[in-house]
Formats: C-alpha cells, sequence, structure tokens
C-alpha cells in the first residue's frame, strides 16, 4: 500500500545576521547531497503560523524567538530520500532572543524526543550563491536577495 501523498503546511525562520543566515543541516542518502533550510517545522490545525515558529525553536533547539516578521510563502515541491514532497512554507525573519547564540562559531543539535534531528549553524549566503549546496526551501535564497 503507498504512503497517502499530502501537502504540508510549514513555517520556517531565517535568522539573519549580515549576510549569514542560521540553517539546520540535512542529509538526502539517496542523492549522497547535504543540504541546509532554516529551522521551524509543520503548522498544527488551528495554530499561527508565528506560533509555530517560536514553538518548533523551542522544542528543537530549546531558544527563543522574537522580533518574527513575516517574509513571505514559498511552494516547495521536491524528491528527498527518493519520495515526493509539496510543502507550503511560510517565511519569517525573526532574532534569538540569547544573544550568545549570535556568534559565528554557535552550533547546536536539534533534537525531537531524545533523537538528534540535525546541527544547526551559521552559514554564509555567498556559500549557497556559489552553488556548495542547496539551500530549500526552493526560492528562499531569491527571496533573501529581494529583501532590503
Amino acid at each position: 500500500m503507498s504512503k497517502k501523498q499530502r501537502i504540508r503546511a510549514l513555517a520556517l525562520c531565517v535568522f539573519r545576521r549580515d549576510d549569514k543566515i542560521f540553517v539546520a543541516a540535512g542529509y538526502d542518502s539517496v542523492k549522497k547531497q547535504t543540504y541546509y533550510r532554516p529551522l521551524g517545522g509543520g503548522i498544527e490545525f488551528g495554530e499561527p503560523a508565528h506560533a509555530t515558529v517560536a514553538r518548533e525553536i523551542r522544542e528543537e533547539i530549546q531558544a527563543e524567538v522574537s522580533q518574527l516578521k513575516y517574509l513571505g510563502t514559498l511552494e516547495n515541491i521536491f524528491v528527498y530520500n527518493s519520495d515526493m514532497g509539496h510543502e507550503i512554507v511560510l517565511i519569517f525573519d525573526g532574532s534569538f532572543v540569547d544573544h550568545d547564540r549570535n556568534s559565528d562559531d554557535y552550533t547546536v543539535e536539534g533534537t525531537d524526543d531524545g533523537k538528534i534531528l540535525f546541527t544547526g549553524e551559521w552559514k554564509s549566503l555567498d556559500y549557497f550563491r556559489q552553488g556548495h549546496a542547496p539551500l530549500y526551501p526552493d526560492g528562499l535564497l531569491q527571496l533573501l536577495d529581494a529583501q532590503p
């Protein structure tokens, strides 16, 4: 029996400092490729997207966010580990309440129920502009480059 296909609604937060963003590293074992995306996750029924961002950041890296600002919505249709995915992604800009998280050498392991999901780190936008690794969702780099 095949898995039911559905569209996921996500809310992600871009933490930005100068020309760097804080992102989670992921790995597609079929493509043998490391990729990056902002932190956040699935919007729960009845939950405003900005509340999703705050909840997900708190759950995954035990951090608080502030100054959330809606940047835009992206549609992301992709293949990950040979499975097709489809997401509608609300993108927010935000800041860490704890300013110690803004240093270049800050990394953190994102967890859920004790399982390590990702490593978060600061990356230069030039790293993605130069094609060193994909930045997801598709269109995010262009959205960020269009911001004042």
